[in-house]
């Protein structure tokens, strides 16, 4: 047999050695369930620039109220539950706590709210923050708006019960027992309990307050957290 027939017989199986002798195929990286901290910043530039665009064409009245928080206040239609009282929202969906201390010099501050009603803790929880961090995170909140507003109100709604994230409700609840004995100490804290009256008898939420996606409220909710709410307006 000539060297070059035995060189053709051979080259397959020499290929097939090499190629097993090589590292193993690598798995594809694990996808990103949370972005990067400057992305998700970012994520929200647009919302809070259209805040801004907003205010300078048509500037609130100075001394207001203000709802502050993600999509479970940007969904709600504050004028159909207080009609006539000029609430002001400043929802932007799927916000936390830390998004709202971070863009309150630009979206609230400079109206110079009396109140500032405000609803997170629910997406930062939802999205593997402690109740620790939530908290802290108030707190960060608290002094960013007293630093400007030494006297304004600050009335915490809170981390509602719901069908789609109920195995994190001992979580929510601890976050909110904490926010909640800040409040007690502090004339210009307050806080409204949205939990027991979103419960059912069986002691899980209540269907029939939620729309299909078992996160956010439906008009029947809102009806309930505006009785809740409407005591701290005064």
């Amino acid at each position: 047999m000539s060297k070059t027939l035995l060189r053709i017989l051979l080259a397959p199986a020499l290929a097939a050695f090499l190629g097993c002798s090589g590292p193993p195929p690598q798995p594809d990286p694990a996808p990103q369930t949370e972005a990067p901290p400057a992305e998700q910043a970012d994520r929200w530039e647009e919302a809070i620039q259209t805040f801004e665009q907003a205010d300078s064409v048509n500037p609130p009245p100075k001394g207001g109220v203000v709802f502050y928080g993600s999509s479970s206040f940007r969904r709600w239609d504050l004028e159909k539950s207080f009609p006539g009282m000029g609430l002001i929202n400043r929802g932007f969906g799927g916000s936390q706590m830390s998004d709202a201390v971070r863009y309150l010099d630009r979206a609230v501050l400079p109206l110079e709210p009396r109140a500032i009603f405000v609803y997170e803790g629910d997406n930062d929880i939802g999205r593997g923050k402690s109740p620790e961090t939530v908290v802290a995170d108030y707190r960060a909140f608290v002094a960013k708006a007293r630093a400007a507003l030494p006297e304004v109100k600050i009335v915490f709604v809170a981390i509602k019960p719901s069908i789609r994230r109920w195995e994190l409700v001992d979580k929510m609840r601890e976050a909110n027992a904490q926010i909640r004995a800040d409040a007690e100490g502090d004339d210009l804290l307050e806080y409204v309990d949205v939990d027991a009256p979103l419960l059912g008898a069986d002691g899980r939420p209540r269907a029939d307050l939620f729309v299909e996606d078992g996160l956010h409220l439906n008009d029947a909710g809102y009806a309930i957290w505006a009785d809740l709410v409407r005591p701290h307006l005064d």
